[in-house]
């Protein structure tokens, strides 16, 4: 089968391989389409580690080998047997797998994974629809963690992929939604989406435009998708005394907090990490058309052209980058 290898720092090689053998409890997918995105961009940069050789992917629609059926793979498996796992906490298993970073992923014709992995494929939803169905399985999980309640107004920080999954997810729930972003590149995207309000870090105090859209101190809960450590301080500023934040991002640095204002405005901040049991309400969100993902698919690219997309990845007009295996 025909596989993009990654052999080490951007040395990516799209080459012919020994398809992959199921074992017990696993079934092979034929992938139709794969996204990239940034985890898989710092592991062909190098910022992050792998086994080499190593398949990329882990956005992955494709059908089942076997019998044709359509599905959406589920990238993140956990070992089901230690304590976190037993007691629910499944997504912070220390021995959790990734599909794509700890296994071989879905830059390939066929990919191996456990069978409880596959979601069949709803039925309206075509597989470019359904593509986004893992990260916006993570903001599913997020939004939950906030708990937003209908009528409350709420900030999303960041104007990605997982941003522009957020915001709508929030508007499912009922929330009136503020988008930050760093520039104004994605906002006008972001109002078509549904944001009631829209503001670039040039625009102005981030405060101030909380209040604007609250009328009051602040808006009731932030969710912040940028990953950037910055964005840790910028959630406090637009959030009100007494709200939620939730942070989705993961920086690479550390990131500063000011612990008197969370303290002295009893700011209740909670992490949200991947998804635990989120991937069925992603998929009826995509299925129902509550959230629309096609917009954020900018670019597709043939699996030989892999290089390109990855270049892709990096340009100002990317969101969300597809390669059509």
């Amino acid at each position: 089968m025909k596989a993009a290898v990654l052999h080490g720092p951007r040395d990516l090689r799209v080459q012919a391989i020994a398809p992959p053998e199921p074992g017990a409890g696993e079934v092979l997918v034929q992938v139709t389409l794969a996204g990239l995105c940034g985890t898989d961009h710092r592991i062909w940069s190098g910022k992050r580690s792998v086994r080499y050789p190593r398949v990329m992917g882990h956005e992955l629609v494709g059908r089942l080998a076997e019998s044709g059926e359509r599905v959406v793979v589920e990238p993140n498996f956990s070992c089901g047997a230690c304590a976190l796992c037993r007691e629910g906490n499944r997504n912070l298993c220390l021995a959790r797998t990734a599909v794509g970073i700890d296994v071989d992923g879905g830059f390939a014709e066929l990919v191996r994974v456990p069978s409880r992995c596959c979601w069949p494929a709803p039925g309206p939803a075509a597989d470019e629809d359904l593509l986004l169905t893992e990260p916006l399985a993570v903001v599913v999980r997020a939004v939950g963690r906030g708990a937003p309640k209908a009528g409350e107004t709420a900030a999303v920080v960041g104007a990605g992929t997982l941003g522009l999954l957020a915001l709508q997810v929030l508007r499912a729930r009922g929330a009136r939604v503020l988008v930050v972003s760093r520039t104004h590149r994605r906002l006008e995207l972001a109002t078509e989406l549904g944001a009631e309000a829209v503001h670039a870090l040039a625009d102005g105090p981030l405060d101030a435009a909380a209040r604007r859209v609250s009328g009051r101190e602040g808006v009731d809960l932030v969710v912040e998708t940028a990953g950037a450590a910055e964005a840790v301080g910028q959630a406090l500023e637009l959030v009100r005394p007494g709200g939620r934040v939730v942070l989705t991002g993961l920086p690479h640095e550390p990131a500063p907090l000011n612990v008197f204002s969370v303290v002295r405005r009893e700011v209740t901040i909670a992490g949200s990490m991947i998804y635990q049991d989120e991937f069925p309400a992603a998929l009826e969100l995509i299925a129902s058309g509550a959230v629309r993902t096609r917009p954020l698919v900018t670019h597709h690219f043939k699996l030989d052209a892999i290089g390109e997309a990855f270049i892709a990845h990096t340009d100002e007009r990317a969101i969300k980058v597809a390669l059509v295996i």
